[in-house]
């Protein structure tokens, strides 16, 4: 038998330093949906959200984007991922319609605590859809995320890495 010696010596690594230690992170993606905002009157009232998206990852054409978004738009979203996209989408939160019913003593849809409550659910719900790595291809997040308008009509594809 022979003498096997196990080599301890460490693998050089490169000194970290102050940019690379507090630096942005080698891939991020981050979503806010903020500043809900109610527009209208009477029944063409409705509430909508800012969807504000940072990111470094290469297959967004845009790194910064800001757009204004309505409940039906993340349901045609999610319908369009569940038809086009392999990805098991979650839910988005309830149409609550019992809070739409007339007489009520308070807002319904558009008391300020539901409409938080909303606010919060729709962004864990992007969150979860655009950190999926095959939804990321879908065209219909990238037009949801980034484009002024939602165009409804669109031919569904795949967004193809630059």
């Amino acid at each position: 038998m022979a003498d096997t010696i196990a080599d301890t010596r460490r693998l050089f690594s490169k000194p970290q330093n102050i940019n690379d230690a507090y630096g942005p992170p080698s891939n991020f993606l981050e979503i806010d949906v903020s500043n809900p905002e109610t527009i209208g009157v009477g029944r063409t009232r409705y509430t909508t959200y800012e969807v504000r998206l940072k990111t470094n990852l290469p297959i967004f054409k845009l790194k910064e984007s800001s757009v204004r978004r309505r409940y039906s738009d993340f349901e045609w979203l999610r319908a369009e991922l569940e038809r086009e996209s392999k990805v098991v989408v979650p839910p988005l939160p309830g149409k609550a319609l019992f809070r739409q019913l007339p007489f009520r003593g308070d807002d319904g849809i558009f008391d300020d605590s539901f409409i938080e409550e909303r606010r919060q659910a729709l962004e864990h719900f992007l969150n979860k859809v655009a950190g999926h790595p095959l939804a990321q291809n879908e065209r219909c997040l990238h037009m949801f995320l980034q484009d002024e308008s939602v165009d409804k009509t669109y031919t569904p594809s795949k967004i193809r890495q630059a």
